[in-house]
């Protein structure tokens, strides 16, 4: 048996990447609606943050979805 060490590499590193990817964009959507809440305490408006938020959470649906997909399929 033979282990191919440089798809295994290959596989490792995108994984890593898509992981850290997935959490960043979770994390910002995090964010842009904890600032929205800050907002409306100020009395003020926070149309982009919530705009942002519901696309990073968009994107990490799509993503997840993606990979469903490419074990589905």
């Amino acid at each position: 048996m033979q282990i191919d060490w440089q798809a295994l590499g290959s596989v490792f590193g995108v994984s890593l990447v898509v992981t850290v990817g997935l959490v960043t964009l979770f994390t910002l959507g995090i964010m842009g609606l904890s600032r929205q809440e800050r907002a409306t305490a100020q009395g003020g408006s926070a149309a982009l943050a919530v705009t942002g938020a519901y696309a990073c959470f968009a994107a990490c649906a799509a993503a997840v979805a993606y990979g469903i997909y490419l074990i589905v399929a």
